[in-house]
């Protein structure tokens, strides 16, 4: 049978003529909003300068302006494939659910019309992870936000995001969504190590749960990790491998460790970049590919608006602030994504 060349998108569906199959896509992204506050000055968390008389001088209109802003990249991630805006988003640095609310219901993303999984966390920051949806396409049954606990070396707690697990029907095949915003680097990445490989263990031990109740359940764990895919956290706890060939039933796949070992990052410091935003998954994704759902390709996002156009930072994230002072950019990282595909019957 002659093989066809031609390859067809359309909406949701990656339609390629193949020994006559046909494949829906669906995207699943991340991105870190890079404190997408409101302009009220919240007393129960750190958010002063985030207000219209604070440093920052957070306006209503500076609001708008990147509300506008992160709509527009959310609603093109992975469009180049598929055509369409995301089916699932993972977001971080959300101040509350009344910024996500203004997100999704913007112009630019009101059509796909998304749902929201969010929990307030104890972040002293008061910034939180959300579970983004198209309604169309996903339903969230069950849904837990599992506490990081962590204390410093004065032993008191140290507060910050929880970790976010959604399960749901995509297109009415069982999947798990994880959304992560891991400790910082703050005070160094050796002396802020045992925090993020706490956090580690804890999304280790949350995709064990999955697993001793379905073996071959399909979960994709996503987020801003500031690690690297070559981290301790990813190599020795999460044991996260970057070889499909070598996936056995309990592993855990990593499509960024090839993405980072070509030089590509979704953030950029002191010259070196960084791929901290990163989508791993069971290798339940990988290994059944005649089973619903499966794991196609993985990307960065970086038109070249999402870039810094000159100067010292040229192409860097264009930012929001830089250096204190407002340019009025998108965020200090770049989103990351994947697509699933499926085989259809023609």
């Amino acid at each position: 049978m002659r093989f066809v060349q031609s390859v067809f998108f359309f909406l949701t569906f990656l339609s390629f003529a193949q020994n006559n199959n046909s494949y829906q896509i669906r995207t699943i992204a991340f991105y870190n909003l890079e404190n997408l506050f409101d302009t009220k000055n919240d007393t129960l968390i750190y958010d002063d300068d985030r207000t219209p008389e604070g440093k920052d001088q957070w306006t209503k209109e500076r609001y708008l302006h990147k509300v506008d802003q992160m709509s527009k990249v959310i609603s093109e991630i992975g469009s180049k494939d598929n055509r369409t805006a995301p089916d699932i988003i993972g977001v971080c640095e959300a101040e509350n659910l009344g910024v996500l609310e203004d997100l999704v219901h913007h112009k630019n993303l009101s059509e796909f019309n998304y749902g929201i999984v969010h929990y307030d966390s104890p972040d002293e920051r008061g910034i939180d992870v959300a579970l983004l949806y198209k309604k169309s396409a996903f339903v969230p049954v069950n849904f837990n936000s599992h506490r990081l606990l962590l204390f410093n070396m004065e032993d008191k707690r140290d507060y910050t995001r929880d970790q976010l697990i959604v399960e749901g029907l995509l297109d009415n095949e069982k999947i798990y969504f994880m959304v992560n915003h891991w400790p910082s680097r703050s005070g160094g990445e050796a002396r802020s190590r045992p925090f993020r490989l706490e956090a580690a263990k804890l999304n280790k031990r949350i995709i064990d749960s999955v697993r001793k109740q379905d073996v071959d359940s399909k979960i994709i764990s996503m987020g801003d990790f500031n690690d690297d895919p070559i981290d301790p956290s990813f190599k020795k706890i999460l044991k996260v491998k970057k070889n499909t060939k070598k996936l056995d039933s309990t592993s855990l796949y990593g499509p960024m460790e090839k993405l980072f070992r070509k030089g590509r990052g979704s953030l950029a410091y002191r010259d070196k970049w960084n791929l901290f935003d990163q989508l791993y998954m069971t290798s339940s994704l990988i290994n059944n590919p005649n089973e619903g759902y499966r794991y196609w390709k993985a990307g960065i996002f970086t038109p070249s608006y999402l870039m810094d156009p000159k100067g010292k930072y040229k192409g860097y994230p264009l930012r929001t602030y830089a250096g204190g002072s407002y340019i009025g950019g998108y965020s200090d990282h770049f989103p990351v994504y994947l697509h699933l595909i499926r085989k259809m019957n023609l």
